[in-house]
Parts: C-alpha cells; sequence; structure tokens
C-alpha cells in the first residue's frame, strides 16, 4: 500500500471525531471517503495531513511512518492536499499561487511545471499574472489542484472538491480526477456527491461518527441500497 492508515484515532476535547478507522490506497488507485456531515471525513484528512496530531494509531506512506511528521515533511515525501474551500491566496497572483506549491521543491524544474499545468489547465495560463479572487468558483478549483500537483505528488487527497461548483465544472472536475489517476497519481477523495464519487473510485469507505461502517469495492456500494439508504442519503 502507499497509503496505510492503521486504527487512527483524532479527538477535540472528549469528542471523537475519528474512532479506529484503518484503511489504505494502493498505488495508483482512488478510494473515496464517504459519510454525512459530521462523520470525521475532514478530521480524517486533516491528521493525514498533518494539521492534526491523531491520538492514536498510525499512518504510513510508502512504508514510513507519517504519524508525527509535519505537514511540509509530507508533502516533502510526495503527499498533497486540497483542502475544502481551495484556500488559496486571492491577494496573490495566479502564478504566485502555484509557485507556493513548490515551496519544499530544491530543483529548477519549477518553472518548466508551470508550463504543462497550464497546458492542463488553460484558464489559468489566460490569467496568470491577474489576482487568485477574479477566478470563477470553478478555476479557483482548479487552481487548488495545479497548486498540488507543483509539489510532484504521488497522492493527492482532495476534500470535498466539488463543493459550490456548477454541474458542468463538478463533469469537468472528476474528468480530470481521472486523468490525473491514468498520469499515475493516486488519489484520496473526500466527496459527499456520493454518486459520482463511486464512479470514479475502485473502493470506498463508509464514515459514521467517526467509524468506519462499510468498505468495499466502489461498485459493490454504489449497488448497497442500505448505504444510500443508512448514511449516504437516497438520491
Amino acid at each position: 500500500m502507499l497509503l496505510e492508515v492503521r486504527d487512527l484515532e483524532v479527538t477535540y476535547g472528549r469528542t471523537r471525531a475519528v474512532q479506529g478507522v484503518s484503511f489504505g490506497v494502493a498505488q495508483g488507485e482512488i478510494v473515496t471517503v464517504l459519510g454525512a456531515n459530521g462523520a470525521g471525513k475532514t478530521s480524517l484528512l486533516r491528521a493525514l495531513h498533518g494539521a492534526r496530531k491523531p491520538q492514536g494509531g498510525q499512518i504510513l506512506f510508502d512504508g514510513e511512518d507519517m504519524t508525527t511528521l509535519t505537514p511540509a515533511a509530507r508533502v516533502a515525501r510526495g503527499m498533497a492536499l486540497v483542502p475544502e474551500g481551495r484556500q488559496i491566496f486571492v491577494s496573490m497572483t495566479v502564478e504566485e499561487n502555484l509557485l507556493m506549491g513548490g515551496y519544499m521543491r530544491r530543483d529548477d524544474a519549477v518553472h518548466g511545471d508551470l508550463a504543462a499545468i497550464y497546458d492542463r489547465f488553460p484558464n489559468l495560463a489566460e490569467r496568470r499574472h491577474m489576482k487568485a479572487t477574479v477566478l470563477s468558483g470553478g478555476e479557483q478549483q482548479m487552481l487548488a489542484l495545479g497548486r498540488a500537483l507543483v509539489s510532484r505528488p504521488r497522492l493527492i487527497m482532495l476534500d470535498e472538491p466539488s463543493l459550490g461548483l456548477s454541474p458542468l465544472f463538478v463533469e469537468k472536475l472528476f474528468d480530470l480526477i481521472r486523468e490525473l489517476n491514468r498520469d499515475g497519481i493516486s488519489i484520496l477523495l473526500v466527496e459527499q456527491n456520493t454518486h459520482m464519487a463511486l464512479e470514479v473510485a475502485a473502493r470506498g469507505v463508509v464514515l459514521e461518527l467517526g467509524r468506519e461502517m462499510l468498505s468495499g469495492p466502489a461498485a459493490e456500494l454504489a449497488a448497497n441500497p442500505h448505504l444510500a439508504e443508512a448514511y449516504l442519503g437516497a438520491a
């Protein structure tokens, strides 16, 4: 497994946000984490990224124990997070935002990688010298993804990437997730659009109140009527 999560525990005061969750993401795999609001999905990603110290369990990346490492150290090893709400720097230009993704790199190829990102996201190329605040919601999500790509990740963790996007941009986003995966990047996708998430993923994990309630192949989860009714809301 590229990413292995073992019995992870995350608490906020007396609240156990993540309770003994275990799963993995193989090299080249897309895994989705599903669940209602308050299920512990974002708390899980914060622990994986290093923004929240877990109270128990282990996080392994390519066999290395990452549990106590800083977010910067995890980025340097190939883990990138695209956070909920995108969290771009609106006072900076598009290109300055992208360059922030390479702050841990020590090579001279960052600007070459920018050219590849502009090829992938032509709208960003057209606006590279503009402030990020002029971008639409969908373009800001592309910018957040591009910023993550500058770090040359082996694993991208996406937290609710379709939130607030138009249906057209949601389709483009999931096409992009497939494209990145074909390029060899593993994906951990936290998403409330369960149907789209299960279409793109190979496997899924369902959380409820911080606990893993179901897991398995995405096709089996998509066909599970109990899942739709009890955990995700029939749609």
